[in-house]
This record gives structure tokens, C-alpha cells and sequence, in this order.
């Protein structure tokens, strides 16, 4: 019967197991294969060349400052929009009501903050582009303007441009987590926050006493799932930006410098390595995350 079992398993698992290597693991196995390669995507027969492509990553210091951008992002765009994700969480399903209970209107804000995650990531950079515009016709320029101060360069200014690519990615992924969050806090029983509210704990109390807690293997999925979105970053850089990562090179990230690697440059036994560098860093984020952030599950009835 177990032998039958077994058989019928495999069967059912043969043809997704299979699919899986061939368009997943295939081509990882291929781009750790380039990465020892000078291909240039035009020669057949590409030619090993060890350890050289790594070697000169350690010395690109366009790539390195790449790096070093995504690990700014990895760092803040999760701690940022899970914040803010939380606050406003909390506030639509338990900020009425002496801190007990949802306010009124809270199933229209959820879908007011969730319509960015409606638009392509194209659309959103295209929209700020236009909301960042250092003259009359930008959305944040244009009050300054009218009132007699120089316009901001949000996106043609070295000191500034970076922190602009940070806004619209949170301003982007925030509305996804309040769903997410309130979800998660309309699961919580009342009772817990009417008990706690009866001890005297107050708005603050209930957040970081009662809601924070129960919520923490949501926080945990969500925080791995920015870090990684964080290293991955591309479109929103690639399109808001001038020159594609500048000016000067002060929005690049890894994807990026890739994507100019291997199809503007044509050196993709180059930009495999850059890839096999980010594999390496997306994987070992995600490990370091779950580990720290492993505790014992808090469980309600």
C-alpha cells in the first residue's frame, strides 16, 4: 500500500518536478556557468576564465557603490514601510473607540491605500518623474516656486535623488502591508484590546503590548519579502533616473549595473558574476533574517 503510495506521488510530482528544473534551476546552473566566462553573447563557444570576472568586481567601484545603495534600501525601505504600514494598520482596526475598534470609513482608506499596487511599476516611476519635475509643472516644485524658493532637483541632484527613489519605493509598497496588517489585527479578538484597555493600557500599550506581538510572524514575512525586494530593485531606478542610476551614479543598484553589463555592454560573463554576487547576497539575507528573527509563536484562541 506505502509502495502504491509512493509511486502515485512521484507520478503527480514527476511533471511540476521537472518543469522546475528545466525553468528554474536550469538557468541559475547556466549563469554560475557564465560567470566563469568572457561570453559576450555573440560567440558560441564561450571561454573560461576562472575566478577573472570576480576579480575585477573587486575593483568596480561603480558596482560597489551599487551595493552599497541596495544596502541602504535593505536597511530602510523595510524598517520605513513596515512603520508606517503598522501605524496605519493599527489605526483603521483599532483606533476608534477608546483604542478598541476600528474607525468609521477604515474598508475605504484600505482600498485607498492599496490602488498604488494596481499600477505598474513603469506607471509609478513615469508618475514621479512628473511629481519630481524641478520647474512649474512638478507637483512638489511648483508651490515652492510660488513662493519665491529655488526649485529642488529631486532627481538631477546627487545629495537628493537617491532619498527621492527611496520615497516613491515605500510610497509604492506601503499600501500592500496596511491590507496586509489589518488583516491580520481584524484576526485578533476583541476581547484582548477591550481587556487591555480595561487594565488602563492606552493606544501606545495596545500597539507594542498586545498587536505587535501577535502580529510578529506576519512582520517577519513581510520584512524578508522588502529585503529582498530592496536588493532586486530595477525598474523604478532604471526608469525615473537620468542616465539610468544617476546622476553620477547616485541611484545605481546591482540590477541595474546588470542589465548595463550584459545588454549595453554586452559583457554577460561580466554580468553573471554580478548576479551570482547578488544571488549570494539576496539568499543570505533571507537566512539571516528568519534566524534573528525566529521566536516561539504566540497562539490565541
Amino acid at each position: 500500500m506505502d509502495h502504491g503510495r509512493t509511486r502515485f506521488v512521484a507520478g503527480f510530482l514527476a511533471i511540476p518536478v521537472t518543469l522546475y528544473l528545466i525553468y528554474v534551476i536550469a538557468p541559475y546552473a547556466q549563469a554560475f556557468y557564465i560567470a566563469f566566462t568572457d561570453w559576450r553573447g555573440v560567440n558560441a563557444a564561450p571561454r573560461l576564465v576562472g575566478l577573472e570576472n570576480f576579480r575585477r568586481l573587486l575593483a568596480d567601484n561603480v558596482f560597489w557603490q551599487a551595493v552599497s545603495h541596495n544596502l541602504i534600501l535593505l536597511v530602510l525601505l523595510p524598517i520605513l514601510t513596515l512603520g508606517i504600514a503598522l501605524l496605519f494598520a493599527f489605526l483603521l482596526n483599532a483606533g476608534g473607540r477608546g483604542g478598541t475598534g476600528g474607525i468609521r470609513g477604515s474598508k475605504f482608506y484600505r482600498v485607498v491605500f492599496f490602488f498604488p499596487q494596481v499600477l505598474a511599476v513603469a506607471v509609478v516611476a513615469v508618475l514621479f518623474q512628473q511629481v519630481f519635475r524641478p520647474d512649474r509643472s512638478g507637483m512638489l516644485n511648483a508651490p515652492l516656486i510660488a513662493l519665491g524658493f529655488e526649485p529642488i532637483g529631486f532627481l538631477s541632484s546627487t545629495d537628493v535623488a537617491f532619498w527621492s527613489i527611496l520615497a516613491v519605493l515605500v510610497w509604492q509598497a506601503v499600501g500592500f502591508y496596511v491590507v496586509l496588517f489589518s488583516a491580520g489585527i481584524a484576526s485578533i479578538p476583541r476581547d484582548l484590546f477591550e481587556a487591555a484597555a480595561i487594565d488602563g493600557a492606552g493606544g501606545p500599550s495596545l500597539f507594542l503590548r498586545v498587536t505587535l506581538p501577535l502580529l510578529w510572524d506576519t512582520i517577519q514575512v513581510g520584512w524578508v519579502y522588502l529585503g529582498i525586494a530592496a536588493l532586486d530593485v530595477f525598474a523604478i531606478v532604471w526608469v525615473m533616473t537620468a542616465e539610468h542610476g544617476g546622476p553620477d551614479h547616485s541611484t545605481t543598484v546591482m540590477a541595474a549595473e546588470i542589465y548595463r553589463t550584459a545588454f549595453q555592454y554586452f559583457k554577460f560573463g561580466y554580468a553573471s558574476a554580478m548576479g551570482v554576487v547578488l544571488f549570494f547576497f539576496t539568499i543570505g539575507f533571507a537566512a539571516l533574517a528568519l534566524r534573528l528573527s525566529r521566536r516561539e509563536r504566540i497562539e490565541f484562541q
